[in-house]
């Protein structure tokens, strides 16, 4: 006999709900709490979805204005890339040099003409971490102690080259305060300078030129005279060797001043000379015959020395006289009592039958090297009260014969002035 095992039982409140049946009016309780609950379902998802819309309308706001601010910015960084780049090379072309400071006073930005005017090594920037060269630190330093805007000028030199660099300083501010950013503009004025000197110069020659010129006309005519009458007592004391001594002196101190008037009217107003073919070993002999009363009176002694013989150059006579008579003028000027000068005449080395070379040689105190290259300048001279126009005129004369002039000299040693002329139609 099959035994049936007892089914769980339900709680009672299940039991009890079971047993319930729905009526009407709780259907429609039901279907009326549940259209309610929709209908706020349907609301609240209306609100949402209206939401969500201007969401999605204020992210592609923010969407279009974020790509417009990027275009906006990298056209921003673009143009400001090109502005630099510009400006770089702007500041790389410019004639004048360029050096901006920080409140510091350190150099910010240097352009490469500031670099040439202020002589910077290449390996030198801005921010190398390397010190200031001397140079720099040094200009730096006069440029703060002038505390002022306005142009300054300041020289920098090295071993090679001297430059004149005018300064002008802009602060970046109003108060214009030492301790705030400055800029620098620095112009290469050294050109400026120098024509500014040479036309001073100029000016001044031709100042002298038109007093001397003038002076040496009037002092020529009536030196000529004297020279004349020297002459003629000279001829009338030939027998009278007391007499004959004194004249030798007056004729001297006429010929030294007749160099002199030559100089002057040489270098500002003689025409350029008629060359012609002329026995230059005759020139040399005549020169220093002249010579002799001159070298007398100072008890020196001049000598002539020729190893070619006669030969021929184009030349003008007296124009070529003069020189060798301001050579040997300047050579007993150099010595003292008992000197002797030394003309030679030879062929210049490695030029036989196409140069030949004269040399003027004394046994005076040399002259500086510092002054070697100054002497055939106008103006220039070591003897008190001279012109300084001998050198430049026998250089100026020599140049005109197609010649040459050169020195060689050393303090306690004499010197040496060697004249070169090409020889007419060879030996």
């Amino acid at each position: 006999m099959h035994t049936f095992e007892s089914m769980p039982t339900l709680p009672r409140t299940r039991q009890q709900r079971r047993k319930l049946k729905p009526t009407p009016a709780n259907r429609r309780a039901a279907q009326r709490a549940l259209a309610q609950a929709f209908a706020s379902f349907t609301q609240v998802a209306g609100s949402l979805e209206q939401s969500y819309e201007k969401l999605q309308v204020e992210v592609g706001r923010l969407r279009a204005e974020l790509e417009r601010a990027n275009s906006e910015l990298t056209q921003s960084v673009e143009e400001n890339a090109r502005v630099r780049r510009d400006l770089s090379r702007t500041l790389e072309g410019l004639p004048c040099g360029v050096v901006a400071l920080d409140a510091k006073g350190s150099i910010r930005i240097i352009n490469p003409e500031a670099r040439r005017l202020l002589m910077l090594a290449d390996g030198w920037s801005p921010g190398c971490g390397q010190p200031l060269p001397d140079c720099l630190a040094q200009f730096l330093a006069d440029v703060a102690a002038s505390g002022s805007s306005a142009v300054q000028e300041f020289t920098l030199a090295s071993a090679e080259q001297k430059i004149f660099v005018a300064v002008s300083k802009t602060h970046l501010s109003e108060g214009g305060e030492a301790g705030e950013e400055a800029i620098l503009i620095l112009r290469d004025v050294t050109e400026e300078k120098r024509v500014a000197s040479e036309r001073e110069a100029s000016r001044r020659v031709r100042a002298l030129a038109e007093l001397s010129t003038l002076l040496a006309h009037e002092i020529r005519n009536p030196l000529g005279s004297l020279e004349l009458f020297a002459g003629l007592i000279a001829d009338a004391t030939a027998a009278l060797p007391d007499a004959r001594q004194w004249v030798n002196h007056l004729q001297a101190g006429l010929r030294g001043l007749a160099a002199t008037v030559n100089n002057v009217l040489s270098f500002h107003s003689e025409p350029s000379p008629v060359l012609a073919p002329t026995n230059l070993e005759r020139l040399l002999r005549d020169t220093t015959e002249f010579l002799r009363p001159l070298a007398q009176q100072r008890s020196m002694q001049v000598t002539l020395i020729s190893r070619i013989g006669e030969i021929r150059i184009a030349a003008d006579p007296h124009r070529l006289q003069q020189v060798f008579f301001n050579l040997s003028l300047n050579a007993f000027r150099a010595m003292a009592a008992g000197g002797a000068l030394s003309v030679r005449m030879d062929w210049a080395a490695g030029e036989q039958g196409r140069e030949v070379q004269v040399d003027f040689e004394d046994r005076g105190a040399g002259i500086q090297a510092e002054h070697l290259t100054k002497l055939f300048s106008p103006g220039f001279s070591t003897t008190p009260g001279s012109p300084g126009l001998g050198l430049t005129v026998c250089k100026t004369v020599v140049e005109q014969h197609k010649g040459k002039i050169a020195v060689k000299s050393a303090p306690g040693q004499g010197s040496t002035f060697s004249v070169f002329f090409p020889v007419l139609g060879g030996i």
